[in-house]
C-alpha cells in the first residue's frame, strides 16, 4: 500500500444524499436530532474545545446538514498489509421480502440520487484517465520526497521548519490517516496533500515506474519502510504552518499529471470542512485493479493538458481537477479510506496464504484460514473448523488476565455441518449393546486425547483426570510410545469428530424411536388462496414428497407424512393407501385442540401416492371460494403437536401461515405494532413475545421431539417476534415473503422448501459441551430450549443451524496442558436411529496477552457479539446494548495498545494484527437493523433478522454484516473465478459498470447509468438502460458469455446460502437504489449510522480515554 495515499474527493453532490421521505439527515456532529439517541460519549467529531475552530470554506452552507467534522483524531493501525479486496459482513437486510412500497421508498420531492454528475462523466468524484491502468509492484517501497520534482517545485519543499505548537497539537487530533511502520512513517506534508510525493501523480506513458529512490526525509518525519512490513498504524501528517502554504505558486498542474494543481490562495489554518462523508484523499491501488501509475516518469517536460474524460474506472484514478469541484468540495486532509485495514485485503491476503494447502487440525490451538477462504479439512484429532469456530484458540490461563482482556471465551458449533464431497463424513462407531466408552467421573466420551496407561488396562480423563477401567472389549495393549495398537484404526482415538451409535438407554422411556413424520399445514384463509400460494404448495408438494430425507443408501425415506388445512377451523386428512379419496376431518373446536384420526393421518409416500396426489388436487378447488380472512396459529402447532404424541414419534410441522392470529382462540394475538416505541425503554417490548402461552407451547414441543418450520407471506404486521417463539425453542426455521407476490417470488420460496424439506436434520436431540478444569460453559445463544443450565434441548437440529458458547474460568490453567473442549450431540436420524456425534477440539492456554491477541479470530469473535447484543435487546434499551458494544471493544483494543502494542504517541491508533478489521465489522453490526433500524424497517423485519442471526454460522454473519460487492463486468467470461470483491462503499462504484452485492439474504445487481448498451443487451436482453425492468426475479437466459458468466455467478453463490437469496435489480438514480445503498456499509448510513472512518476515528477517542 502506498505511504503517501493521494488525496481523495468525496462524492461531487452537493445536496445531502436523499433520505426517505421525512427522514432527517444524520449527522455525527455536535448537534443532536430528535429521534436519534444520544450517545454517552458525546458529539462523535465535533470540534475539539481549545482548538481553532476550522472556517468553514467558501461555498459552505450549514443549512445542508453536512456533519461537521471538525476533528477526526488521527490514527494508525499497528499490523502488516492492510487492505482492498473482501468479501465481507452484511447489514441487516431492510425487508427481507418485496423491497419497501414505492411510496414510502421515494425521494423527498426535489431531491434526485446523484443529483450533480454534471461534471462531464464524473461520478463519485473520480475522473477518468484515458491510459490503462496498472498495479505498481505490492513490494515496491514509496518513500516520502523521493519523486524528482521540476526545480521550480522544490522551494516548496523546503519551506517547511518545524510547525508551531499549536499545529503540533492539532497533529495528534487530525486525521490524514497514513499507513506506516512501526515508527509512524512519513506521512506528507498536508500542505501538499494534493500529493507532490511519489504516490501522488501518474506518470504519463506506459511503461512500469521505476523503483522510488529514497529522498532526504522531511523535517519532523522518519523514513518510511517498505509498505509490505507495515504495522497496523495510521498517523497524522503535520499540517504546515500556514505561512508555508502561502509560498506555493498558483501554476498549471506539473507534466501530465492528472492531479488538481496547487491551491491559489493560502488556505485556512486547520481543516476544510467536509461534507457527507465525503473523503479528502486519492485512492490508492485496490488488488486486481490498475494503480495509480499509467506508465514511465516524464519529468520535466513541459506540462500537457490533461487526457479527454474517459470511461471511469474509480480504483485506478485521481481525484478530479479542483476547479472541476464545487466550491464546498475542495479536497480537504482527511483520513484516506485506502489506508484504514480493508475487510477485502484481509481476505485475499488469506486466501492467497491458506488457500491452497489442507489445514491439517492435528497441532492443539492452531487458527484455521479465515471463513472466506475455500480450504480443505484433514481431521487428525480436532473437529473441523467447519463444526466448531472459536474466538480465540490460545486462551488466559487466568479469569484475571480473561477480565482484563475483556476478550469473551466462545466457540460457535455446528454439530451437523455439511462438510464438501472431498472430505469424509464422521465415521458411525458401533460398541455394541455396552455403548460407547466414557469416563466415570464426568461421563466425557472416549477420544483422542484420553490417556492410556498401566499397559493400557485403564484410562485417565482428559477433562476430570479421573482414572477409569478399559472394559475387556475395549482392552488393548499400547506401543512403546504409550499409544494404543488400534489408535488409528479406531475413529475415537484419531479423529476430532465421529459419531456413536447410541444404546437403548440413551432412548425416551428406555425404547428405541419410530422414524420421524413430516406434517404440512396449510394456511387456506382468503389471502392464501387469492395470492395464489395455496395452488403453488400443492403443486410443488406432489413432487418434493420423493425427496424426503433418508439414510445414506436406503431405497426410500423412512419419513412419514400427513396433511392439515386451516383458517379459523382445522381440517385433518384421512390418505390411508386403501381408501379411493382421502377425507377431510373438520375441527371447529379449536378451544381444546384433539387430532380426530389416528389410522389414515401419518401414512408413507409411496403407498399412498395416489390418495395424497388426489387430495393435493383438491385442496385448491375446495377453497377456492372462500370469504374466510381470519385464522388460528397455536391450536395449528397444538394439533401438529397432538398428531406426533399420538404416533410416538418425533417430527417437523411446516406452517405455511398469512397474517396476525385474531380468531377466537388459544394463543390469539392482537396488533400491537408501535413504531414510536423505537428509541424509548418500552422499545423491548417490540422483540417479546405478547403472551407467554407460547412458551410453554415451545416446552411441550421441546418435550415431544416436534420442531416447527414456520413460513410465513405477511401483508401487514404479524407479530414475528410472537409466531417465532416456537420455530425458534423448538430449533426450527422461520422463512419470510413479504408482500408475496407470485409471478416475483414463488421461485425464491419453492426453492428454500425445497432445501428446507430435504436438508438434514437431527430429531429430539440434546446437546453437552464438557471442558477439561479450569473453565466452564456458562452461556449459550442459538434457536433451543434448556431446562437446566447444561443441557441444550433441540426438538429439531438440522445442517445450518449453530449453537454458540460461552466460556469463564472457574480455576487457573496451565499452558502445558492446554484446555479441551468436548461437544455431544444425541439425536435421532431421520431413519430412527439414535446416535451421538462427537466433536473434540484442543486449545493453547497462554500467560501472555500478546499470545491471546496473536490467536484471536475476528470473525467469530464478530458472530458472538452480534448474537450477544441481539440477545441484549430483549431486556435493555438498544442503547445500552450498543454503548456496552462500543465499550467492550475499545477495552479489548485498548488492552493490546497498554500491554503488547511497543510504545508509541497518542496519536496512533494501534490494532492488532489478527483484530485489525474489528472497527469495521463492528460497525457493520451497530448499523444493522436491529440495532439501528431505518424508517423503512418494519418491527416484524426487526425481529425475523434478530431470530435469524441468533443461530447464524461464522460464514454467514461475516457476510451479512459485511457484503460481498463484485464488480461484474471484470469478470473473466472464460474463467470460472470470480471477479475480485471491492469495499462496500459508494464511492468505489463507476457508473459504467455493473455489480452485484450479496448479503445471505438477497442478491443485488446494481447498473450504472453509463454503462455500455452492449453489456445491457447481452445482460438484460433490453437495448437500453430505461428498458431494464426492476420486476426480474431471475436474470433472462441469453445465450451469450457475458450472460452465462453472471448466472453462474449468481448460481454459485446461491449455492453456498443456506436460503434461496432474492435478486433485486437496482438502477442507478432509480428508487431501489436506497435499499442497495442500505448495504453499503463503509458509508454513513440514513439510519445515523457512522461511515467506517469516523466510527474508527470514534473508537480511538474511546481507547484513548480508557488508556488515560
Amino acid at each position: 500500500m502506498s505511504v503517501n495515499q493521494q488525496a481523495h474527493t468525496g462524492p461531487p453532490y452537493g445536496q445531502p444524499q436523499p433520505g426517505y421521505q421525512g427522514y432527517q439527515q444524520p449527522a455525527y456532529g455536535a448537534q443532536s436530532l430528535p429521534g436519534v439517541p444520544q450517545s454517552q460519549y458525546g458529539a462523535y467529531n465535533g470540534p475539539m474545545p481549545g482548538y481553532q475552530q476550522p472556517v468553514p470554506p467558501q461555498g459552505y452552507f450549514p443549512s445542508l446538514g453536512f456533519p461537521s467534522k471538525g476533528s477526526p483524531v488521527s490514527l494508525n493501525s499497528d499490523t502488516s498489509s492492510l487492505a482492498p479486496n473482501f468479501i465481507g459482513s452484511l447489514r441487516a437486510l431492510p425487508t427481507s421480502g418485496a423491497p419497501p412500497p414505492a411510496s414510502g421508498a421515494s425521494h423527498p420531492s426535489g431531491h434526485l440520487a446523484y443529483s450533480q454528475f454534471e461534471h462531464g462523466d464524473v461520478q463519485n468524484g473520480i475522473p477518468a484517465s484515458a491510459a490503462p491502468m496498472q498495479r505498481p509492484p505490492a513490494s515496491q517501497p514509496f518513500l516520502p520526497g523521493s519523486a524528482p520534482t521540476p526545480v521550480s517545485q522544490i522551494s516548496t519543499f523546503q519551506q517547511y521548519g518545524p510547525p508551531p505548537a499549536s499545529v503540533q497539537q492539532l497533529r495528534n487530533h487530525m486525521a490524514g490517516m497514513t499507513i506506516g511502520s512501526t515508527a509512524a512513517s512519513a506521512p506528507p506534508p498536508a500542505g501538499l496533500g494534493y500529493g507532490v510525493g511519489p504516490s501522488s501523480y501518474p506518470p504519463t506513458t506506459g511503461a512500469p515506474r521505476p523503483p522510488a529512490m529514497p529522498g532526504p526525509p522531511l523535517p519532523g518525519q522518519t523514513v518510511a519502510g517498505p509498505p509490505s512490513s507495515q504495522p497496523n498504524h495510521v498517523s497524522s501528517p503535520p499540517p504546515p504552518p500556514p505561512s508555508a502554504m502561502a509560498g506555493l505558486h498558483p501554476g498549471p498542474p506539473m507534466s501530465g499529471l492528472h492531479g488538481p494543481p496547487p491551491p491559489t490562495h493560502p488556505p485556512q489554518p486547520g481543516y476544510q470542512m467536509q461534507q457527507n462523508g465525503s473523503f479528502g484523499q486519492m485512492r490508492g491501488p485496490q488488488p486486481n485493479y490498475g494503480g495509480a501509475y499509467p506508465g514511465a516518469p516524464n519529468y520535466g517536460s513541459p506540462p500537457g493538458p490533461p487526457p479527454p474524460p474517459k470511461r471511469l474506472d474509480p480504483d485506478s484514478i485521481p481525484s478530479p481537477q479542483l476547479n472541476e469541484l464545487p466550491p464546498q468540495q475542495k479536497p480537504r486532509h482527511r483520513i484516506d479510506p485506502d489506508a484504514i485495514p480493508s475487510p477485502i485485503q484481509v481476505i485475499e491476503d488469506d486466501r492467497n496464504n491458506r488457500g491452497s494447502e489442507p489445514f491439517v487440525t492435528g497441532v492443539r490451538g492452531q487458527v484455521p484460514p479465515l471463513v472466506t477462504t475455500n480450504f480443505l479439512v484433514k481431521d487428525q484429532g480436532n473437529a473441523s473448523p467447519r463444526y466448531i469456530r472459536c474466538t480465540s484458540y490460545n486462551i488466559p490461563c487466568t479469569s484475571d488476565m480473561a477480565k482484563q482482556s475483556q476478550v469473551p471465551l466462545a466457540a460457535v458449533i455446528k454439530p451437523l455441518a455439511t462438510l464438501p464431497p472431498e472430505e469424509t463424513l464422521p465415521y458411525l462407531v458401533d460398541h455394541g449393546e455396552s455403548g460407547p466408552v466414557r469416563c466415570n467421573r464426568c461421563k466425557a466420551y472416549m477420544c483422542p486425547f484420553m490417556q492410556f496407561i498401566e499397559g493400557g488396562r485403564r484410562f485417565q480423563c482428559c477433562f476430570c483426570s479421573c482414572v477409569t477401567e478399559v472394559p475387556p472389549h475395549y482392552f488393548q495393549h499400547l506401543d512403546h510410545t504409550g499409544k494404543r495398537v488400534d489408535f488409528y484404526d479406531r475413529p475415537e482415538l484419531s479423529l476430532g469428530s465421529y459419531e456413536f451409535l447410541a444404546t437403548v438407554d440413551y432412548c425416551k422411556n428406555n425404547k428405541f424411536p419410530s422414524p420421524p413424520a413430516f406434517i404440512f399445514m396449510i394456511d387456506v384463509s382468503y389471502n392464501a388462496v387469492k395470492s395464489g400460494l395455496v395452488r403453488l404448495i400443492c403443486e410443488e408438494l406432489k413432487s418434493l414428497l420423493d425427496y424426503l430425507p433418508r439414510e445414506g443408501n436406503m431405497e426410500e425415506s423412512a419419513i412419514r407424512v400427513g396433511f392439515v388445512t386451516y383458517n379459523k377451523v382445522l381440517h385433518f386428512y384421512n390418505v390411508k393407501s386403501s381408501l379411493a379419496q382421502p377425507q377431510m376431518m373438520v375441527v371447529s373446536d379449536v378451544a381444546d385442540m384433539f387430532v380426530p384420526l389416528l389410522d389414515g393421518f401419518l401414512v408413507n409416500v409411496n403407498e399412498s401416492r395416489t390418495v395424497i396426489a388426489s387430495l393435493l388436487d383438491q385442496i385448491p378447488e375446495m377453497f377456492a371460494d372462500t370469504r374466510e380472512t381470519e385464522t388460528v396459529f397455536a391450536p395449528v402447532i397444538q394439533a401438529g403437536l397432538e398428531a406426533l404424541k399420538a404416533a410416538e414419534c418425533a417430527g417437523k410441522l411446516f406452517i405455511f401461515h398469512t397474517s396476525l392470529p385474531i380468531a377466537e382462540a388459544p394463543g390469539k394475538l392482537k396488533n400491537r405494532d408501535d413504531r414510536k416505541l423505537i428509541n424509548t425503554d418500552k422499545e423491548k417490548t417490540l422483540f417479546q413475545p405478547q403472551t407467554s402461552f407460547y412458551n410453554n407451547l415451545a416446552k411441550d414441543c421441546v418435550a415431544q421431539g416436534c420442531c416447527v418450520d414456520l413460513f410465513l407471506f405477511p401483508n401487514q404486521y404479524l407479530d414475528v417476534a410472537t409466531l417465532g417463539v416456537v420455530p425458534y425453542q423448538t430449533g426450527g426455521s422461520i422463512y419470510k415473503y413479504a408482500y408475496f407476490q407470485l409471478e416475483t417470488d414463488q421461485y425464491r420460496f419453492l426453492n428454500d422448501l425445497r432445501r428446507d424439506v430435504q436438508k438434514e436434520v437431527g430429531f429430539d436431540a440434546v446437546m453437552r459441551v464438557r471442558t477439561s478444569t479450569g473453565i466452564r460453559a456458562t452461556d449459550f445463544f442459538g434457536a433451543f430450549y434448556m431446562s437446566n443450565t447444561t443441557d441444550v434441548e433441540m426438538a429439531g437440529l438440522d445442517c445450518d443451524k449453530t449453537i454458540t458458547v460461552e466460556f469463564k474460568h472457574d480455576d487457573k490453567l496451565s499452558e502445558d496442558s492446554g484446555a479441551l473442549l468436548q461437544c455431544a450431540l444425541l439425536y435421532t436420524s431421520c431413519a430412527g436411529q439414535r446416535r451421538l456425534r462427537i466433536h473434540n477440539l484442543s486449545l493453547n492456554c497462554c500467560t501472555q496477552l500478546a499470545d491471546l491477541y496473536r490467536n484471536c479470530e475476528t470473525d467469530t469473535l464478530i458472530n458472538y457479539l452480534a448474537k450477544y447484543a441481539y440477545r441484549g435487546v430483549l431486556s435493555s434499551p438498544v442503547k445500552t446494548v450498543r454503548d456496552s458494544l462500543i465499550n467492550q471493544c475499545a477495552q479489548i483494543l485498548a488492552c493490546y495498545r497498554k500491554n503488547c502494542a511497543s510504545p508509541s504517541s497518542a496519536g496512533q491508533l494501534i490494532l492488532p494484527e489478527c483484530m485489525k478489521l474489528l472497527p469495521v465489522y463492528l460497525n457493520c453490526v451497530l448499523k444493522s437493523d436491529v440495532l439501528q433500524p431505518g424508517p423503512e424497517v418494519t418491527t416484524d423485519d426487526r425481529a425475523y433478522i434478530r431470530q435469524l442471526v441468533t443461530s447464524m454460522d461464522v460464514a454467514e454473519t461475516n457476510v451479512f454484516f459485511y457484503p460481498r460487492l463484485l464488480p461484474l463486468t471484470k469478470a473473466d467470461v472464460d474463467s470460472d473465478s470470480l471477479p475480485a470483491a471491492i469495499r462496500n462503499s459508494e464511492e468505489r462504484l463507476s457508473k459504467g459498470d455493473i455489480y452485484l452485492l450479496e448479503n445471505g439474504l438477497n442478491v443485488f445487481v446494481w447498473v450504472g447509468v453509463s454503462v455500455q448498451q452492449g453489456l445491457i443487451q447481452n445482460l438484460f436482453g433490453v437495448s437500453s438502460f430505461s428498458q431494464i425492468s426492476n420486476a426480474l426475479s431471475t436474470l433472462p437466459v441469453l445465450e451469450n458469455p457475458f450472460s452465462k458468466k453472471v448466472r453462474s455467478i449468481v448460481d454459485m453463490l446461491q449455492g453456498q446460502r443456506s436460503r434461496y437469496m432474492k435478486l433485486i435489480i437496482v438502477k442507478q438514480e432509480d428508487k431501489l437504489e436506497m435499499l442497495f445503498k442500505h448495504f453499503l456499509v463503509e458509508d454513513k448510513s440514513l439510519s445515523g449510522g457512522a461511515s467506517y472512518v469516523d466510527f474508527l476515528c470514534h473508537m480511538h477517542k474511546e481507547i484513548r480515554q480508557l488508556l488515560s
